[in-house]
């Protein structure tokens, strides 16, 4: 498992559709990653901020520089024997991720994130990782503020395109109750089902094969984040809908066929097909505070 790295990352949210077009032609010049395959996997993440969700506010905000902490699970098909997870602090320093990774059993990650683990038996990446996380969870009381939840299909680069990571995300969803990151809680969906987000990512340049492409399927770059697209939805906030673009619909109610993307995929057992307005109801102020096979993948 990469533990740190610095890359540029380019979002686009498109049309399933046009995703499909696009992966065919990806699909010759880089492939499937070797965690997901062909089919991809889940991924859910349990995000950390502040009372006054102070991460939320500097991306709404745009602050050039500035940083989130998640917990973040691939579960397979049942949430509920994940045993491990990757704690990571995501920054943001102008157009640079950075990010910084450590893997824990889920009890000890979930102490770290609540600022109360002990750094004994780490090595010393580790060990500078969990002191940063411990440092912004004393600091800025850091608590479970909202999970998001989505399927994730990935293209890895070897050789001349090594750095290079495609991602598409589709079944985007959020919950703000329920925080504990197993918990087999239903997810509200965020994002059209026959939307998808789409991102590109390297760690030096992007190769000119991959602007040819971006090009010729028409792809415009947006700002995206799930984790504020989910709190500003699920808690009303009345701020730019950060992973919806011009053009891009509101998902639809339940019975509107919402939850088909045009794929054949079944509906990901996360997703709820209950009413939204169930989901708001049972939301509650958040709490105080088996691994997949192979290591996670690189983001």
């Amino acid at each position: 498992m990469i533990r740190r790295f610095n890359r540029f990352e380019l979002k686009y949210i498109l049309p399933v559709s046009r995703c499909a077009k696009i992966i065919d032609e990806l699909k010759h010049q880089i492939p499937p990653d070797r965690h997901g395959g062909e089919q991809g996997y889940p991924i859910v993440s349990l995000y950390y901020d502040s009372p006054q969700l102070d991460c939320f506010w500097a991306k709404i905000e745009g602050i050039r520089f500035r940083r989130k902490v998640r917990l973040r699970v691939y579960p397979g098909e049942d949430i509920t024997q994940v045993t491990h997870g990757s704690i990571e602090i995501k920054q943001r320093i102008n157009k640079t991720v950075q990010k910084r990774r450590l893997e824990l059993p889920l009890e000890q990650a979930e102490r770290l994130c609540a600022g109360r683990l002990s750094f004994e038996g780490l090595d010393e990446m580790d060990t500078q990782v969990a002191h940063e996380v411990t440092y912004l969870s004393r600091a800025m009381d850091l608590q479970p503020s909202a999970i998001t939840a989505y399927w994730r299909r990935a293209f890895e680069g070897q050789e001349e395109n090594a750095g290079v990571r495609v991602t598409f995300d589709t079944y985007v969803a959020s919950r703000i109750h329920a925080l504990d990151v197993v918990s087999p809680a239903k997810n509200r969906l965020i994002l059209p089902a026959d939307f998808c987000i789409m991102e590109v990512k390297a760690d030096d340049r992007v190769p000119e094969w991959t602007t040819s492409l971006l090009a010729r399927h028409d792809c415009q770059l947006n700002r995206v984040s799930k984790y504020c697209a989910g709190v500003a939805t699920l808690r009303d906030l009345k701020v730019m809908p950060l992973a919806l673009s011009p053009g891009v619909p509101q998902p639809l109610e339940p019975g509107e066929d919402q939850l088909s993307n045009g794929t054949g995929q079944p509906l990901p057992w996360f997703v709820s097909a209950a009413e939204p307005s169930a989901l708001l109801a049972s939301a509650v102020a958040p709490p105080s505070a088996e691994p997949p096979s192979s290591e996670p993948p690189n983001g």
